[in-house]
């Protein structure tokens, strides 16, 4: 299972990294230390702090170029294969993303609740919203 630092925490949280360090210090986000003496968040408990955190996990806004319509960098939180196929369920910030791809794709790709991943979407559809009660 993959562990993440405090500034890799933050990173896919889209929060600082005294932000992380508080929720880690205040027990709030589980964490250990590693042989050099390091804090860090077990990758599947960050997942799930991910989940349970998502309405209030704040957005990137650094001016890096990126297409944030097409690539959604996060964390797995729960991996359901099932014969050929597999559902893929992502947190990418205040995001949930689900994804459907071959069982051995997933396998390959080692996806795991706690990996890092980073979700592409390619679409040529896009679906349009009015306003609830209107038709």
């Amino acid at each position: 299972m993959p562990s993440y630092r405090i500034r890799d925490v933050a990173d896919l949280l889209g929060v600082s990294d005294d932000t992380a360090r508080r929720w880690t210090d205040s027990a709030a986000l589980a964490s250990s230390k590693d042989a050099a003496g390091r804090t860090v968040v077990d990758g599947a408990a960050l997942a799930a702090f991910a989940v349970e955190n998502a309405v209030t996990a704040a957005t990137d806004t650094t001016a890096v170029a990126r297409s944030a319509r097409n690539r959604f960098a996060g964390l797995v939180t729960r991996v359901v294969a099932d014969g050929v196929m597999a559902q893929v369920e992502m947190q990418c910030g205040p995001h949930r993303v689900v994804s459907l791809m071959s069982a051995e794709a997933a396998a390959e790709l080692g996806l795991e609740p706690g990996s890092r991943a980073t979700a592409v979407v390619k679409a040529t559809t896009v679906i349009v919203e009015t306003p609830e009660g209107r038709s």
